[in-house]
């Protein structure tokens, strides 16, 4: 992989690990966890999603466990959260939410991105942008004895399809890694922002 992929792939893994650390922090703040509580959870949804991607991939130990910057990163997320807790209480649901659906989209490039690196498979590396932009969250909620958001009615793993297909896709027609990045992540931002702004849903099969 060229060294200016390889930068592309860590400033987008870190850009996204804060992100979803603030997510992370802010979602158990809200369940009124003491610190060390809140600092696992964000923590758990920084990282999560990154470490099975490595995992899965065959990078062993993952890059978040190797070095300092993506759990200092993480940290710094947590912390930040934790002290302008009631700063981020302000912030009116659909900017967070924007956050949010911007974490989503930096991981599940950096998934595809990573699978790319490893040579994988185009579907192997869809399923690596789905899992690396929505495993984090999902640990995370398992931690909080919640049905996981994926498993539900939420447009959030489609969105992260959708914009890992496109990036795969742009790059078999041979564009460039980071307009690449660039056409998956923005697909796959666009297509949660819609989600939230028209209350998309995958439907729910009627079993009864």
């Amino acid at each position: 992989m060229a060294v200016q992929d390889s930068r592309l792939l860590r400033v987008i893994d870190l850009t996204g690990t804060f992100v979803l650390a603030i997510q992370g922090a802010t979602i158990g703040a809200e369940k009124d966890l003491d610190f060390l509580g809140v600092m696992v959870i964000s923590l758990v949804t920084a990282m999560g999603g990154g470490i099975a991607r490595d995992l899965l991939v065959g990078e062993h130990p993952p890059e978040a466990l190797r070095g300092w910057p993506v759990p200092a990163v993480a940290l710094a997320g947590g912390l930040f959260t934790i002290f302008s807790f009631h700063v981020i209480e302000q912030v009116p649901e659909i900017a967070l939410l924007t956050v949010d659906a911007l974490g989503l989209s930096l991981l599940a490039v950096s998934g595809v991105e990573k699978a790319m690196e490893y040579k994988l498979t185009p579907i192997a590396a869809i399923i690596m942008g789905a899992i690396a932009g929505t495993g984090g969250l999902t640990m995370g909620e398992v931690l909080l004895a919640q049905i996981p958001t994926i498993l539900r009615t939420d447009f959030l793993a489609s969105a992260a399809i959708i914009g890992a297909i496109a990036m795969v896709i742009a790059r078999k027609l041979g564009l460039g890694a980071n307009w690449a990045a660039l056409l998956g992540g923005a697909t796959c931002f666009v297509s949660r922002i819609i989600a939230i702004w028209q209350h998309w849903h995958l439907p729910t099969p009627h079993l009864h």
